[in-house]
């Protein structure tokens, strides 16, 4: 076997557990739970217009696919997971909205050069394991002149602070993978896009999330929701000391962020994420 045939199957091994950790729990019902509100934050900075040619990269469910099709926009939702794609195809119908849903890996996009307007990604291409190919290809199917827009959670914000708390439970990531919360640093995304694209605008800014009554809450929903923990879970599922160990860690991260401290009957965090958008250059 050759080194290029091993690299392949150890690709395709790779992108078969990132598409199998998405389908576990529910990531539309989070998404829609949560951060709905994103999506059309991420639609309205790219300044997306009735007729443009739009590529949702890492779409999942379509938390921003949707809402740029209701803008008027001919839009294609690509993503990794099946099982996202079909449950946002239901969530358009249901909201009497047409757009295209693709299964398509974003560091390998099955789309011409120059072909969208805008291209853009709402936490989701931060989750591929190898940063630069994913933004080369996001950069390619872009046309000059045409418009990339990302938002993405901050290493510093509460999540990327979850996937730090995560990290010591979680199996190693593979050779040269990057950690998916550097998408939310302005100048590693500067440097992915590098020279290929001008009128770089970026900000940090938050979302309030008030749904939990109490930090064990918030942990229990990501438990039963959220792919990457319930991964984590996994991993650790025969060793009660660890499981417990990133229990209370899990929850003392929630209630270190909480603003109320208690004092509402609710846990109210303020998420922070980096809203980027850049012009492919002509």
């Amino acid at each position: 076997m050759t080194m290029s045939t091993t690299n392949t199957q150890a690709d395709r091994e790779l992108k078969a557990k990132h598409r199998a950790m998405w389908a576990l729990g529910d990531y539309p019902a989070l998404a829609g739970d949560i951060i709905a509100d994103l999506g059309p934050v991420l639609v309205r900075a790219c300044r997306i217009r009735p007729g443009d040619r739009v590529l949702d990269v890492a779409a999942g469910s379509g938390n921003a696919a949707i809402p740029a099709a209701q803008a008027g926009a001919s839009v294609v939702a690509s993503d990794l997971t099946p099982e996202l794609l079909e449950t946002g195809r239901r969530e358009a119908e249901r909201r009497g909205t047409t757009l295209e849903w693709r299964e398509a890996d974003a560091e390998d996009l099955p789309f011409a050069d120059n072909e969208f307007d805008t291209v853009m990604s709402c936490l989701g291409v931060m989750f591929t394991p190898f940063h630069q190919a994913t933004a080369d290809e996001l950069i390619r199917v872009c046309r000059p002149g045409g418009t990339i827009g990302l938002l993405n959670w901050t290493p510093e914000g509460f999540i990327g602070q979850m996937f730090a708390t995560m990290k010591p439970y979680a199996p190693p990531p593979p050779p040269g993978a990057q950690p998916p919360p550097l998408w939310g640093r302005e100048d590693h995304v500067r440097e992915l896009l590098g020279d290929q694209v001008t009128d770089v605008q970026a900000r940090r800014q938050t979302v309030r999330v008030d749904r939990f009554g109490r930090p064990e809450d918030f942990r229990d929903y990501f438990k039963a929701n959220y792919g990457p923990t319930i991964a984590a879970y996994r991993g650790i599922a025969d060793d009660p000391r660890r499981t417990a160990a990133l229990d209370a860690e899990l929850a003392d991260l929630a209630r270190r962020h909480d603003l109320a401290a208690g004092s509402t009957g609710h846990t109210v965090m303020e998420w922070e994420y980096l809203l980027l958008t850049a012009h492919k250059r002509s």
